[in-house]
């Protein structure tokens, strides 16, 4: 049965259409399992009918016409009960119902499975016989098995406008959703401008060379043209990007040096292949080995390595790129988008991007939330081809794309869009006001960062100091560790900008969904693994050098706060501190006039919640990771679309770690701050606010949105809701409560946008 299933799916995969698809996996199945009869029903969402759309053993003139209403006959029996239903004679059934024009009169046995889609039904798969029988279980199993697989092809079907249940509706096609991660933030309508590599490595045959030294002539000129293109579009990337995001290109032309990448293609040239296979096979070689890491970062990295090998590979063939012509309102789609790639791009074009690959924390989605991107990530399924040209819809609040949407949608988001400028625009007058509540609480509102480009736009929201600086992004745009010196200019700059408000800057916070290409990590369970102070504390070489760089950027500012992330246990901080004050010594010995700094501790896995008295003793400052932390707590990762809708910060268990962690912070005179994504909704805003959060933290495009809820509330008001809140069991009832009681307040308008549609 395994063989038969592996030969239908992948006879149905490579179908050219739907109608293909159907026709084809009804014969192969009533073939499979010697039944009379197979038949598919599909779902027509508008009409709430089930439409005979494929059969082997019906009339054939059934097919397309016949249809039942949802709640009819055994069809609609399977699809409301959402499980199989197996019957030895289904005509004594009390749901039978009899359809003459399908020519069913002879058939008495019947298995009918629903074919389901991310919780939804969008048909029922049918088997029948003459004989009175009940099938036996390994046939109900094999048929639900086939009903999965269906499944993937009916509901790609319909995303990509494939779908019509009714041949006779002539119909618009009904809206395609694409459901992926948000990477960044916002929403944008555009059109659909497919981006993709000129060069195909993949189609490179081996070939022997005939010319050795021609070849490699041919090699050394198209690394010539390709360092040239590269150096280009850095001089492009200067004028958005900051210091450590070019950084990417450096690396770049690093992997084009003679000794680098180039010189092992050079040896497969020597060794007989012509110079495309020999780029081909050291690309490919590269590739696998990035690949082979379980971690969104590292298949990034992988598509940086893809993208030179393709570079070279078209000038190799001496092929002309080829000339787009970008729309004003652009959204970028790909399988896979570098930055490279991104940079070749106007940026006043672009209005959004969406990848099917990829993850939240890959070096494009970080560069698209500095430049104010809305973004889809990891969309799995996106019809490129179909989508190229079209005009499509980001949601880079609930993280998808929308294709085929109808005037109805089209008017919510076009509505969505311009309330976020007119929104924003009104909320530029509060730069320089502070966020304090309508009767006098005060909180401090500060940024999290990691890009250069993060700083201009968080002055210009009049951030009062960064919360959280990710010290990782510049160990993860190089290709080795960065040094001292290189560390201690990047963190100046951050330290400087912000001066004289304080500059947290997180210790180097890798492993999880974070990797370095050139200090990989294999392990069966990241998440769980060998990653944050764990890692640091096991290489105090690389924790000696990042502190001093840091100790060092500071002097004469006395404005840097150094965080611990990932912290689970006292002994962890206490030998951090042991090596921190140790360069500290170091560093003053070497001259430099700096104070020893505050020292805190990120809160972000449940040991470090149940610890908080501990820590705070220990420590200046506790800073609550609410995004790890209700990872942990949920055992949910949200960048796992299968478990990604249990993610919930408003889950009663994630409330009550975080009012526990403040409790036995300010029971021990340490001020809590948030820096996760909670910090950066206004509702979550201000109910952190009424438990007592001294400081939030967020991503500089949220600062205005939060100050402005928070000066619209009082603090007596917020701290009534939260107090009916923790009343209740049920996440998703708070989340919506809370939602109804300040729009009520006269807060949705800075809410509504993350519910809308």
């Amino acid at each position: 049965m395994l063989d038969t299933l592996r030969r239908i799916v992948q006879e149905v995969n490579s179908a050219t259409d739907l109608r293909t698809a159907l026709d084809l996996m009804a014969r192969r199945v009533r073939d499979a399992m010697g039944t009379e009869v197979c038949s598919i029903y599909l779902l027509n969402r508008d009409r709430q009918r089930y439409v005979l759309m494929a059969s082997e053993g019906l009339k054939a003139e059934a097919v397309g016409h016949v249809s039942l209403d949802v709640s009819e006959g055994l069809v609609g029996h399977v699809g409301q009960r959402e499980e199989p239903l197996n019957l030895e004679d289904a005509f004594t059934h009390p749901k039978f119902l009899y359809l003459a024009e399908t020519g069913e009169d002879p058939f008495h046995a019947f298995l009918g499975v629903p074919v389901m889609h991310q919780g939804e039904v969008l048909g029922v798969l049918v088997v029948q016989q003459r004989d009175s029988r009940r099938f036996d279980q390994s046939e109900e199993a094999f048929l639900v098995t086939i009903s999965a697989q269906l499944s993937a092809v009916v509901a790609h079907a319909r995303a990509t406008g494939d779908l019509t249940t009714d041949s006779t509706s002539g119909g618009e096609p009904e809206p395609a959703f694409f459901d992926g991660l948000p990477g960044a933030q916002g929403a944008a309508i555009g059109i659909a401008i497919r981006v993709y590599p000129s060069a195909d490595l993949s189609s490179v045959p081996d070939r022997e060379a005939e010319d050795i030294n021609a070849e490699i002539a041919l090699l050394d000129n198209a690394l010539v043209k390709a360092r040239h293109e590269v150096r280009a579009l850095a001089e492009r990337a200067s004028r958005s990007l900051g210091r450590e995001e070019q950084a990417l290109f450096e690396v770049y032309l690093r992997m084009l040096d003679r000794h680098a990448l180039p010189g092992e293609v050079v040896e497969k040239i020597r060794a007989g292949q012509w110079a495309q296979g020999a780029l081909r096979m050291v690309i490919d070689e590269h590739v696998r080995n990035f690949e082979l890491m379980d971690d969104s970062y590292l298949r990034e990295r992988a598509a940086d390595v893809r993208d030179i090998g393709r570079r070279v590979l078209a000038h190799l063939q001496s092929d002309q790129r080829r000339e787009v012509e970008y729309p004003d309102e652009t959204v970028l789609v790909g399988e896979e988008i570098t930055t490279a790639m991104l940079m070749e791009v106007p940026r006043e074009n672009i209005v959004g991007i969406a990848t099917s690959r990829g993850s939240r924390n890959s070096h494009m989605a970080i560069v698209a939330r500095s430049m104010g991107i809305p973004t889809v990530v990891g969309a799995a399924g996106l019809p490129l081809k179909q989508l190229d040209g079209r005009e499509v819809i980001v949601d880079g609040f609930k993280g998808r794309l929308i294709a085929n949407a109808n005037s109805e949608l089209k008017h919510q988001f076009e509505a969505i869009i311009l309330e976020e400028k007119s929104l924003l625009a009104g909320l530029e007058k509060l730069r320089d006001l502070p966020a304090e509540t309508e009767d006098g609480k005060r909180i401090d509102i500060m940024v999290n960062t990691g890009l250069m480009t993060d700083i201009s736009r968080s002055l210009e929201r009049g951030a009062e100091g960064v919360g959280l600086y990710r010290t990782e992004i510049p160990f993860m745009v190089r290709d080795r560790f960065p040094s001292e010196d290189e560390q201690k200019i990047i963190y100046r700059e951050q330290l400087e900008a912000f001066a004289p408000h304080p500059v947290t800057m997180r210790t180097l916070d890798v492993g999880g969904d974070k990797e370095l290409p050139y200090f990989p990590i294999e392990e069966e369970n990241p998440f769980l693994g060998w990653r944050g102070i764990r890692l640091t504390l096991d290489h105090p070489e690389i924790f000696m050098v990042q502190i001093r760089a840091m100790l060092k950027a500071s002097e004469g500012l006395n404005n840097l706060r150094i965080m611990l992330p990932m912290v689970t246990t006292v002994f962890e901080v206490e030998e951090a501190q042991h090596l921190i004050h140790r360069a500290w010594l170091e560093v003053r010995g070497e001259g430099f006039d700096v104070v020893m700094p505050p020292v805190g501790v990120m809160i972000e896995v449940p040991a470090a919640v149940y610890q908080a008295r501990a820590l705070a003793q220990r420590v200046d400052f506790l800073s609550i990771g609410t995004n790890d932390l209700t990872q942990y707590l949920l055992a949910v990762d949200r960048n796992n679309r299968q478990v990604a809708a249990l993610y919930n910060s408003w889950h009663p268990a994630v409330l009550q770690a975080i009012i526990h962690v403040i409790e036995h912070a300010h029971a021990e005179g340490k001020p809590v701050s948030v820096c996760g994504e909670m910090a950066g909704d206004p509702a979550s805003a201000l109910m952190l606010m009424a438990m007592g959060v001294d400081t939030l933290s967020m991503n500089a495009s949220h600062l205005l949105r939060v100050k402005a809820a928070i000066r619209k509330m009082k603090i007596t008001a917020a701290r009534k809701l939260l107090f009916e809140v923790l009343a209740m069991d049920n996440g998703e009832v708070i989340a919506s409560y809370i939602g109804l009681q300040l729009d009520k307040a006269g807060l949705g308008d800075l809410i509504s946008h993350r519910r809308a549609v």
